[in-house]
């Protein structure tokens, strides 16, 4: 169990921080989108999912460590770059999917997330995380 866990840890140790990133998320949208119009509530809950997101997965996921604070800083704009573009899709996912097709806004939040959660993964595996071992 301890071998198949060791070869896996990483996409488990996303799985687990995306679902809470993806919480995060969705928690952050429906308190505010109670008072806020839906884009905005939807533009404060990205911003808070992306500092979430940057700490858990450069900590526990990736387990990537900079050398230097140039480096940090060179990870956290690769990190934040690719995440912007991520939740430009995801306004654009739910500004489509509520304002054009009507649809109901919770099933349009789960929906863009499923989106946002796989293309965030590619970004941080690929693009940002790059030099620590898997």
């Amino acid at each position: 169990m301890n071998q198949w866990y060791q070869k896996y840890r990483q996409a488990i140790q996303y799985l687990l921080f995306g679902v809470l990133t993806t919480l995060v998320n969705i928690v952050v949208f429906f308190l505010l989108e109670k008072t806020l119009p839906y884009l905005m509530a939807n533009a404060i809950a990205i911003v808070v999912a992306i500092l979430f997101a940057f700490y858990t997965n450069k900590r526990f996921v990736f387990q990537s460590i900079s050398e230097t604070k140039k480096e940090h800083i060179d990870e956290l704009i690769r990190f934040v770059g690719f995440r912007l573009f991520s939740g430009l899709l995801d306004m654009m996912s739910m500004w489509i999917l509520i304002g054009i097709f009507k649809s109901d806004t919770s099933l349009a939040k789960i929906l863009t997330q499923i989106l946002v959660f796989v293309l965030n993964y590619v970004f941080s595996k690929f693009f940002v995380f790059k030099n620590v071992s898997s």
